[in-house]
């Protein structure tokens, strides 16, 4: 094993500490529920503001109107992806391809860097979680208030305090269905015809099910989606090193463990900084103990270190017990920032974005595609010409309706039979037969080359190569 590679410390059942985690249980029997405590700090601010911020432009999104149409629209039944101002479609989706590897890598690139920062703040699974949490508090009490209840009968009260709970939960969830839904389908549409019955079955099965997704991942599975669902958990440590950051205990300075009064000396009591208070552990939404080591469970939310600070700040120990930090420095060795891995996982993904860009520029405002008549390859129409049929495919990845001239090079003389100019609308699919017709004394060959020539009003032109064909 490489030297830098960081080892995930296994904390399995069989080393289960009672005493250390009296307030959890066992954390890996999924049906333990775990009852997260709230924790307040500068990092649990920071995950809130980050948390509201991307619920904000989730929900907002699909409302922000561009032309004719909303801004984001992925709408799969016409295959078409509208992006404000650009159309893209299935034969464009390498853009698609690329932009999911640049997150891939930003990704890496991230987790070199700063561990799991992502799981911790900006996962939207964490995101609904502490959501969810939060109506929990509000509406059945704090987590040992939560807890005590849970292990007594159903009282009327606290039936009722559920029922509205999960009621919050659902409607929370549904809107949620219906905000990402309203990605793909038209969403004034959408929320009007849901609420009026008026919406297909395909409608009402998607927001459904995305609801209920929604509804089961953060009210009941939480930290079960993290630990035993999402593969980003089991993989991570391949990207981590001595010198990523990551949420770690200072054993040094905490150990040996253990209470105290506010007025008492730890050094005279041979212990360390840590009171044993397992605030660390009850502020966790994965339910692990931090001073175990490093745990894949780990979502490097920062609420322990919140909950942490407070202590000592209680106690008027200095803060930072449980921080942010490195392996590196938590050995007492310094931090090596820039490093060949991380640099690699930048370089590479600087030059996809890049190249992303370039890609994104070069769309072209029109497609054409030309389909010849395969039922009869050419036949000799009443004047004694030639006659050959096409079927042109004009596209308008445009947000406007846009005039385009044809015409086609590569024979002299062509009589076109047919329309050379016509009006399409946004995001149209325009199919245009026509019929090109010559004199077979002008052809010099059974089979000529074409090319079919297609221009909008700002310049805009493209070609497509065909054949005109006299006979085989």
């Amino acid at each position: 094993m490489s030297k830098d590679r960081i080892d995930i410390k296994d904390v399995t059942a069989k080393e289960f500490n009672p005493k250390a985690h009296k307030s959890q249980g066992d954390r890996f029997n999924p049906s333990n529920r775990i009852y997260v405590r709230a924790s307040k700090g500068v990092f649990q601010k920071l995950r809130r503001y980050g948390a509201w911020f991307l619920l904000l432009l989730f929900a907002l999104v699909p409302w922000i109107p561009y032309g004719e149409r909303q801004a984001i629209l992925l709408d799969i039944g016409q295959q078409q992806f509208n992006f404000f101002g650009t159309t893209l479609y299935p034969q464009d989706l390498t853009l698609l391809a690329l932009l999911f590897m640049i997150a891939a890598f930003g990704l890496f690139f991230i987790t070199t860097f700063l561990g799991r920062v992502w799981c911790g703040y900006l996962c939207p699974q964490t995101v609904w979680t502490f959501m969810y949490i939060w109506f929990e508090e509000k509406l059945e009490g704090a987590a040992n208030k939560r807890k005590k209840q849970d292990s007594q009968p159903l009282t009327a009260s606290l039936a009722l305090r559920k029922t509205l709970k999960h009621l919050a939960w659902f409607t929370i969830a549904l809107l949620t269905g219906l905000t990402f839904v309203g990605y793909f389908v038209p969403t004034n549409e959408l929320w009007l015809d849901f609420f009026t019955l008026d919406a297909t079955f395909w409608t009402y099965f998607w927001v459904l099910f995305f609801a209920v997704c929604t509804y089961a991942n953060a009210g009941w599975m939480r930290s079960i989606v993290c630990i035993h669902m999402c593969p980003y958990a089991r993989f991570q440590s391949a990207m981590f090193d001595k010198d990523t950051f990551i949420v770690g205990y200072d054993k040094k300075r905490g150990e040996d463990r253990g209470p105290r009064t506010r007025k008492a000396n730890p050094s005279d009591l041979g212990l360390g900084d840590c009171i044993d208070c397992n605030l660390c552990v009850q502020v966790c939404p994965t339910g692990i103990d931090i001073r175990d080591g490093l745990q894949y469970e780990c979502i490097n939310c920062g609420a322990c270190i919140d909950a942490c600070d407070v202590t000592m700040d209680r106690m008027n120990y200095p803060k930072g017990l449980i921080s942010y930090t490195t392996e590196h420095k938590l050995e007492g060795t310094h931090t090596k920032i820039m490093r060949p891995k991380l640099i690699g996982y930048g370089l590479v993904m600087v030059l996809m974005l890049g190249f992303f860009v370039m890609q994104v520029a070069s769309v072209e405002p029109a497609g054409l595609s030309v389909i010849r008549d395969r039922t009869q390859l050419y036949r000799t129409n009443s004047d004694g010409f030639i006659e050959n049929t096409y079927t042109l495919k004009i596209i308008n990845k445009t947000q406007q309706t846009q005039s385009y001239n044809l015409d086609v090079s590569g024979l002299t003389d062509v009589e076109w039979y047919g329309r050379q100019t016509i009006n399409v609308s946004p995001g149209e699919v325009f199919n245009l037969p026509i019929s090109l017709g010559m004199d077979p004394e002008q052809l010099s060959s059974s089979v000529t080359t074409i090319q079919f020539e297609l221009e909008d009003q700002h310049g805009f032109s493209i070609e497509v190569e065909s054949r005109f064909i006299k006979q085989l």
